[in-house]
Parts: C-alpha cells; structure tokens; sequence
C-alpha cells in the first residue's frame, strides 16, 4: 500500500485496539520487567515506579486475559505466585523495547521540536 491510499478503517480499528495495550503505560512497563524472567507480585511493584498495588493487580489481570503475561501459583507455605510472560507476550517484548530504545534516543529531538513550536506559536498566539 502507498501513502496516497486511505487506509481500510475496519483494519485501523482492529490495529487501534492493539495499540491501546501498547499505549498503556503500565501494560509495557510489566511487559518490560518480565522480559526476561518471571518475577513475583511485590517484586514487580518495586521495580515498577510510581504503581499502585490496586492499579498493578488490574494491568496483570487485563495481560493475564490478553494472553500475555501467564500466573503461576506454587503450592507452599506460604503460596508463591509469580507472572511470566507467555511466548505471546514474549513476541509483543522485542517491539516494545524497540520502541522504547527509539524514545531514549529521540527524546531530546522531541523536546526540541516541542520547545520551538511553542516559542513559533506563543509569538503567532500574541499577535492574535
């Protein structure tokens, strides 16, 4: 497909709802710390900044659902449960560290472009 045709919008809602797991703030985060090895409840807390116990319970609930983060509950004493992330989950990783390695590399070009579009824009505003 070229840049000049529209795209199908049925497909656009169906990638849509795709990327509003991506755009999730928390649903990456998870999926950034599981990467690479299965961690338990408090652990990802700790390594999450900023999350709430009641808001990390609902994001691994929703990726548990998804088919993208897998719990696993030991029979001991006390109970370990831990989250992984199934190999769905694992094929959804490589793009969103890829995406994540773009932001850290571009992010003061964003904050260029933010800082002189506001300045243009502040001048054009007080000329109105």
């Amino acid at each position: 497909m070229d840049m000049t045709t529209p795209p199908d919008t049925r497909n656009c809602r169906k990638v849509s709802e795709v990327f509003n797991r991506v755009g999730d703030k928390w649903s990456m985060q998870v999926i950034v710390v599981l990467r690479n090895q299965p961690h338990r409840f408090n652990d990802l807390r700790r390594q999450i900044n900023g999350i709430s116990q009641q808001m990390l319970t609902r994001t691994l609930k929703v990726l548990e659902r998804d088919g993208l983060v897998e719990r696993t509950v030991r029979a001991m004493s006390p109970l370990r449960v831990s989250y992984s992330l199934t190999p769905f989950g694992q094929s959804l990783a490589l793009p969103v560290r890829e995406l994540a390695e773009w932001a850290r590399a571009n992010l003061d070009i964003l904050h260029e472009n933010r800082y002189r579009y506001d300045a243009n824009n502040e001048t054009t505003d007080q000329k109105t």
